[in-house]
């Protein structure tokens, strides 16, 4: 019987040390993300202009 009264002793005081860290660990406020530098339309555009030239490109040699 002293056994598993100390068994439980040592799971139930390393229980509440594991619960007590995870209250802390989840507690931890974070700064929230940075806003995006680029909303996708500078890319969109820059794939425009090289479409644009590669087809002035083209038209120029054809002709």
């Amino acid at each position: 019987m002293a056994v598993s009264s100390a068994s439980f002793r040592v799971v139930a005081f390393l229980g509440l040390i594991f619960s007590f860290l995870m209250t802390v660990a989840t507690s931890q406020t974070t700064a929230p993300a940075p806003a995006p530098t680029s909303d996708g339309t500078s890319i969109d555009q820059a794939v425009a202009y090289v479409l644009m030239f590669v087809a002035l490109v083209l038209t120029y040699i054809i002709h």
